[in-house]
C-alpha cells in the first residue's frame, strides 16, 4: 500500500481569515527570547562590536534544544481549538468544520501563545526543526532541493521540493552576475574620487540610524545552555510603543545567538522568551535529516515554480519596460498605509482588498494553496469573536506586545501600540 497523495487544500473564508491571520503571523514573527545568568567576565566589547561580532558568525553546524516561553496575555483558546469542528458558535455551517483545518488553527494558536520544547539540527544546507509535543512531533526537514512538513499525530506530510528540470546552478550565477553588474553600475555612478562603502561602513550606518529610535547597549556577561555570552539590549526611546525592552544572548566565543526576550513596557518577566537549554557546534549525525513517509503517511506533493535563466532575464527586460509605462497603475494599485515612525509604527490596509489580491495571485501561482491557512469561515469568525473586545468603530485585540484593530467598515490596523492609539489612527483616515 503507498501513501496516499491528495492535491492542495483551498481557502474557505476569503475576507475574514486573512484578517484573522494578522495578529496570529505578527505574534508569531515576534517570538524571540532569553535566559543568560551567572558570573561570568568576557572581553569588553562596545554596542558596535558586539553587533559586528554577532553578524560576522559563520557558525554552520549545530544542534539543540529550544525552550520557548510566552505569556502575551491572550484568552484562554483551548475550549476553541479544541472544538473547532464541532459546530459550536458559528462553526462551519456547511458540513460541522474540517478537522484537518481546526489542527492547523489549533497550532497556529499554539506557536503564538503556548509554550513547547524543540530539537533543531543543522548541518551546512541540511536542517531540521522539531517540535515536541505531549505525545507526537512536528518536523521541518529542509534539504537542497526540497523540504518536508511532517505531523506525526495526524500522520500528514507536505512535500515541497523544485521542479524538475530547474537549474537552480544557473539561476545563482545569474543572480550573482547581476550582484556583480549592479555592484558596477553603482561604482560608475559615484563621483569621482568616492567609493561604496564597506560592510563596516554599512554596520556604522545602520547603527546611527536606529540610535534615532533605539538605546542600544551591552548588558551583563552570563551564561545560556553551558556557554558564556553576551547580551546586547535594545530599549525603544519613545513611550508610545508596547515594547519594553528586547535582550538578545551571543555566544562569547562563536557570535551565534543562543536566547532572546521580549519584555512588554512597565513588566518584569519577559512576554516572549526563547532560548538553546543545550547546544553543540559540532555537525550532527546524517541520519537526523533522513526522512522517509511510512505508507500509513497522507502525502500532498507541491511544487515550487522556478523560471529559467532566460525567463528571468525576459522578466527583468518586461520590467524595466515598464518602468515609465508601468508607473500610473503601480500607483492605482492599493498600498497599505503607515502611520507614526519607529517602534510605534501603525500599518492600515483594506482587508477585502487584500484578500482579492491573495485570491489573484493564487489564480496564477500553483504553489500558492500551498501557503494558504485552511480555516473554515466560521472558525475565523470565532477566533475573532473569542480573541477581540468591541471598542469604538470595531473591535480590538490587545496582547503585552501588539495591538490589532479590526473595524467597521473593513479595514486591520496593527501596531506595538495601545489599542486607543489604533482608534485614533482609525477615526481620522475615514
Amino acid at each position: 500500500m503507498s501513501p496516499r497523495r491528495t492535491g492542495p487544500s483551498r481557502f474557505r473564508a476569503r475576507t475574514v481569515v486573512p484578517a484573522v491571520g494578522v495578529p496570529v503571523a505578527i505574534a508569531i514573527a515576534v517570538l524571540v527570547p532569553m535566559q543568560a545568568n551567572a558570573t561570568v567576565d568576557l572581553p569588553d566589547k562596545t554596542p558596535e562590536e558586539l553587533v559586528a561580532f554577532a553578524k560576522a558568525s559563520d557558525v554552520d553546524a549545530l544542534s539543540g534544544t529550544i525552550e520557548q516561553r510566552s505569556e502575551l496575555g491572550l484568552p484562554d483558546l483551548g475550549a476553541l481549538t479544541g472544538g473547532a469542528g464541532g459546530g459550536s458558535g458559528t462553526g462551519d455551517a456547511e458540513g460541522g468544520g474540517d478537522p484537518a483545518a481546526s489542527d492547523t488553527l489549533s497550532d497556529l494558536v499554539s506557536l503564538a501563545t503556548g509554550s513547547f520544547d524543540a530539537n533543531v539540527y543543522l548541518d551546512g544546507e541540511r536542517a531540521r526543526l522539531q517540535v515536541l509535543d505531549r505525545m507526537a512531533e512536528r518536523n521541518v526537514y529542509v534539504a537542497p532541493g526540497e523540504a518536508w512538513f511532517v505531523d506525526s499525530e495526524s500522520q500528514t506530510a507536505t512535500r515541497l521540493s523544485v521542479a524538475d528540470g530547474a537549474d537552480v546552478e544557473g539561476l545563482e550565477a545569474e543572480l550573482e552576475r547581476l550582484a556583480d553588474e549592479a555592484t558596477a553600475k553603482a561604482e560608475a555612478d559615484l563621483p569621482d574620487g568616492e567609493q561604496l562603502p564597506t560592510p563596516q561602513q554599512l554596520l556604522d550606518r545602520a547603527l546611527d540610524r536606529l540610535d534615532e529610535t533605539t538605546e542600544v547597549s551591552v548588558g551583563t556577561d552570563g551564561r545560556v545552555a553551558g556557554r558564556d555570552v553576551y547580551e546586547l539590549v535594545l530599549v525603544p526611546r519613545t513611550d508610545e510603543t508596547l515594547v519594553g525592552e528586547i535582550r538578545v544572548a551571543v555566544d562569547g566565543e562563536n557570535g551565534v545567538a543562543l536566547a532572546a526576550s521580549v519584555t512588554a513596557r512597565g513588566a518584569d518577566a519577559p512576554a516572549f522568551e526563547t532560548g538553546f537549554t543545550d547546544v553543540s557546534f559540532a555537525a550532527p549525525d546524517a541520519s537526523v535529516f533522513d526522512f522517509e513517509p511510512s505508507d500509513a503517511f497522507t502525502v500532498q506533493e507541491e511544487t515550487l515554480p522556478l523560471p529559467s535563466v532566460d525567463e528571468l532575464r525576459q522578466r527583468l527586460a518586461e520590467a524595466e519596460a515598464r518602468e515609465g509605462s508601468g508607473a500610473d497603475a503601480a500607483a492605482d494599485a492599493p498600498h497599505p498605509v503607515v502611520h507614526g515612525e519607529g517602534w510605534a509604527t501603525v500599518v492600515e490596509f483594506d482587508a477585502a482588498t487584500a484578500a482579492e489580491m491573495m485570491a489573484e495571485h493564487r489564480g496564477d501561482d500553483p504553489v500558492a494553496p500551498a501557503t494558504e491557512p485552511p480555516f473554515t469561515e466560521g472558525e475565523a469568525l470565532d477566533l475573532l469573536d473569542t480573541l477581540t473586545t468591541p471598542v469604538e468603530g470595531g473591535r480590538a485585540l490587545q496582547t503585552s506586545l501588539l495591538s490589532v484593530l479590526f473595524t467597521d467598515d473593513g479595514r486591520v490596523l496593527a501596531g506595538s501600540v495601545p489599542v486607543d492609539a489604533l482608534v485614533g489612527y482609525a477615526e481620522s483616515g475615514r
